[in-house]
């Protein structure tokens, strides 16, 4: 992590610049999209030769670095964290500047895909947010501290390689959001380059006139025009140029600058869905994607990305959005609108977009509460202690309640010897394997452990704690900044820059 170079209050930190003044990681936020635009793309073609070329292309990262406590399951949907490494590694120091030996990156979001196909939403963390990184594990197979009040791109750095470590930065997606991340991608500077060219380039939008000293403070001079105010067409190094420029525009700061990463890739997804999906326009892209990324293994296959993509082509383009995580200034750094951030996952954990549609693939009338386990699950006959595992206050009747109104027989609620427990886990005794599993249907994600003793426990943890209540009706309101999220069908000079 790296010291501030900025004393404005208003603006996060600025990274020192390599060799020719390229700022680092800051555009591979647009990269993101690409990951769901060329995948989607990939499934339009289908044939066995496009198979093969990416077959020999696709890279993995080591997984064992993901934590085992981490969030379950809640609902159909799925979360892709999308990350940009600013590594200076072979071909990435001509776009890079200079050299570097760690990985780092400035760059994240989270891809929310919703249960029904047709909605998705895209959420930038600034780099600068001031959050918790847990415990993560280092080169050595050891595992680090965890570290309090640090910024969000030092996850990627810890262990100190070439790669960086995405493991860190996903279980630190998982601490901050409460949502199970299933899939991880890590996305480079050359293979950004590679894939805007492989488009025929990105139509862009410049609030105000672009010079060399906006692009690289440091050079002292306003030097040579690079842009002109208003409509153009960039790809490769300029395209790089583009999402990098934050100085001189607005208030200079990272928040005005993921603005316009988060116009940029509204505008590739235009372009690629204008163009066609057909094998001679997406074969390159597809391709420049492959070359360029790293993968959890979960997609680290020809087919696991075909089938992801696949997930993805019914999307519309109205239907795509992009939000900023909420946040406030704290110094020089960006701290979190807790109770703003709150209100964003839950809606997310529930499948509901930003604009109040339940998205989660079922049949539900508007203003009608969601169904209730007793419709799916009979639990006559069966009978339940509950302990609550938390320090959550009235966990343990609101279960019970829950399995009560679904035929179970509560025959006890209590507080648990330990209020530490993340996830739920049901204990069964000899013979009670079967009704366990019926009772397991009722707490998603849980653990199940064998005993001795008769009868069936549930201990609660604070997944169940932090899971949607399926019997809400009416879910809290989401803050306008995120209700008023970027469509991908925006005009591409609308709303470029904060300050």
């Amino acid at each position: 992590m790296r010291a501030s170079t900025t004393t404005d209050p208003r603006r996060p930190t600025e990274r020192p610049r390599g060799a020719g003044g390229m700022p680092r990681g800051r555009r591979i936020l647009l990269v993101a999209v690409i990951t769901a635009v060329s995948l989607v793309g990939v499934l339009a073609l289908g044939a066995g030769w496009v198979y093969s070329r990416l077959e020999g292309s696709i890279t993995t990262f080591d997984a064992k670095g993901i934590d085992r406590r981490r969030p379950a399951r809640t609902f159909a949907g799925q979360n892709i964290l999308v990350i940009g490494s600013d590594s200076r590694s072979g071909k990435n120091s001509r776009y890079g500047g200079g050299k570097g030996d760690v990985g780092r990156s400035d760059t994240a979001f989270l891809l929310h895909v919703y249960a029904d196909r047709k909605h998705a939403i895209a959420v930038s963390i600034p780099r600068d947010t001031l959050l918790d990184v847990p415990r993560c594990r280092l080169p050595d197979g050891t595992w680090s501290r965890p570290q309090h009040n640090v910024m969000f791109n030092s996850a990627f750095t810890v262990g100190l390689t070439a790669a960086g470590n995405p493991a860190c930065t996903q279980n630190t997606m998982e601490k901050l959001s409460g949502l199970h991340v299933d899939h991880t991608v890590v996305v480079d500077f050359q293979g950004f380059a590679a894939m805007t060219k492989a488009v025929g380039g990105v139509p862009v939008c410049l609030p105000k006139d672009v010079y060399e000293g906006d692009l690289n403070p440091n050079l002292g001079t306003r030097g040579k025009l690079l842009f002109t105010k208003g409509r153009q067409v960039v790809s490769g190094q300029r395209a790089l140029d583009y999402v990098r420029v934050r100085h001189g525009i607005g208030d200079s700061s990272d928040i005005g600058r993921i603005q316009r990463q988060q116009a940029f890739m509204s505008s590739l997804l235009k372009k690629v869905r204008a163009q066609g999906l057909n094998p001679t326009t997406l074969l390159p892209l597809v391709e420049a994607a492959a070359r360029s990324m790293t993968f959890d293994p979960g997609l680290g296959s020809a087919d696991k990305l075909l089938s992801f993509g696949l997930s993805l082509r019914d999307i519309d383009l109205r239907n795509t959005r992009f939000v900023t995580l909420p946040w406030r200034y704290q110094g020089a750094r960006v701290a979190i609108v807790q109770d703003e951030a709150d209100a964003l996952w839950a809606a997310l954990k529930a499948d509901r977009t930003v604009d109040g549609v339940d998205a989660g693939g079922r049949a539900r009338r508007s203003g009608s509460p969601s169904p209730r386990p007793a419709a799916t699950v009979s639990g006559e006959g069966i009978s339940v202690s509950v302990y609550n595992g938390t320090t959550v206050s009235g966990l343990a009747a609101r279960a019970a309640d829950r399995l009560t109104a679904a035929g179970f027989t509560v025959t006890r609620v209590a507080t648990a010897d330990a209020q530490t427990r993340t996830t739920t886990l049901i204990r069964y005794g000899p013979g009670l394997a079967i009704q366990a599993r019926t009772v397991g249907r009722m707490f998603h994600g849980a653990r199940f452990q064998r005993s001795s003793e008769p009868g069936i426990t549930v201990i609660l943890g604070t997944e169940y704690a932090n899971a949607p209540d399926p019997s809400a009706s009416v879910p809290a309101p989401l803050p306008t900044s995120v209700a008023t999220a970027r469509s991908a069908a925006d005009d591409i000079c609308s709303d470029l820059s904060y300050g």
